[in-house]
């Protein structure tokens, strides 16, 4: 894929004057209100709130373990309930979803009152289902803003592959919905990559073999042009050309190709990287008569770190 898109995996670090100006269209102001769907979201307080169940779970930690190290002999009755609670992940649970609802769905009442009678998402985002990836989380993501599909190393199958979770979801999103963006976002140590580059051809079918398979052309282009590098370095240049794959696979849907082609619908490459975390953004181009006679290309270039 890489040759095919005429542009090298390893994008170069870019200074953060044009990664700004490039990457505009991702970018988040969190200390201000913003409308979304119709409606306005004081993102201050989302954040404020998030802040607070973070640091209220770190004060309750901090208080167990100053009990542990004081030896302070606690009731009873205290000390089976923070039994209970370790016991249960689900009381963690339970209560963030208290403060999320007072702290964030009272604070934003007409929002969300909206987001009840519909959702009209600029984003369509397909990510892995690895627990580390989380786009709401790493991209900052709120409630209407993006029509998300997780999957086992974020792939994307061709048009002729049949229908899948996935497809159906492009369906939704593209035909129903009319999202303006896809972003499909890639990751460092996926292990549905690592999956796909032991795989052998000859091995035992297997639901993780069947569906990593998708991504066998981003294997056999890695093979070719990092077959000499390690295991970890062939497995992250397949990790960013299962995404350029990924891309060219969405051009095999005729509803989405007519949408690029009409510039109604643009797609997105992306590459999270929580080793260091940093985040790669780049854009497919599609359209005749591009440089060397290709019709595709890479535009917008840019390195968030």
């Amino acid at each position: 894929m890489a040759s095919l898109l005429r542009v090298p995996l390893d994008f170069p670090a870019v200074d953060s004057s044009s990664s700004s100006s490039s990457s505009s269209e991702f970018s988040y102001r969190f200390s201000e209100t913003r409308k979304i769907g119709g409606s306005l979201l004081n993102l201050g307080r989302v954040n404020a709130a998030r802040l607070r169940i973070r640091l209220s779970i770190e004060e309750k930690h901090i208080s167990i373990r100053k009990v542990s190290k004081d030896h302070i002999q606690l009731p009873r009755e205290h000390t089976e309930n923070e039994r209970h609670v370790r016991s249960d992940p689900f009381k963690e649970l339970e209560f963030r979803f208290r403060d999320f609802k007072q702290q964030n769905y009272v604070e934003n009442l007409g929002h969300y009152q909206n987001l009840a009678e519909g959702q009209s998402p600029k984003f369509m985002v397909i990510a892995c289902a690895d627990s580390r990836v989380c786009p709401s989380n790493i991209l900052g993501f709120q409630p209407g803003e993006a029509f998300t599909v997780r999957n086992v190393a974020n792939l994307v199958p061709p048009f002729q592959h049949g229908g899948s979770e996935t497809s159906a979801a492009l369906e939704f999103a593209v035909n129903s919905l009319e999202v303006a963006n896809i972003l499909v976002v890639g990751h460092s140590r996926c292990g549905g990559i690592q999956a796909l580059m032991r795989m052998k051809d000859d091995s035992d079918s297997s639901f993780i073999k069947d569906w990593v398979s998708v991504g066998k052309s981003a294997r056999l282009s890695t093979k070719a042009a990092a077959g000499n590098l390690s295991f970890e370095a062939q497995c992250r240049h397949c990790e960013k050309e299962s995404v350029n794959g990924s891309l060219l696979n969405l051009l095999t849907y005729p509803w989405i190709e007519k949408r690029v082609s009409e510039g109604a619908l643009s797609l997105h490459g992306g590459y999270y990287d929580f080793i260091n975390c940093s985040f790669e953004k780049w854009t497919l181009v599609y359209r005749e008569g591009l440089e060397g006679g290709s019709k595709y290309a890479i535009k917008n270039r840019s390195l968030w770190s």
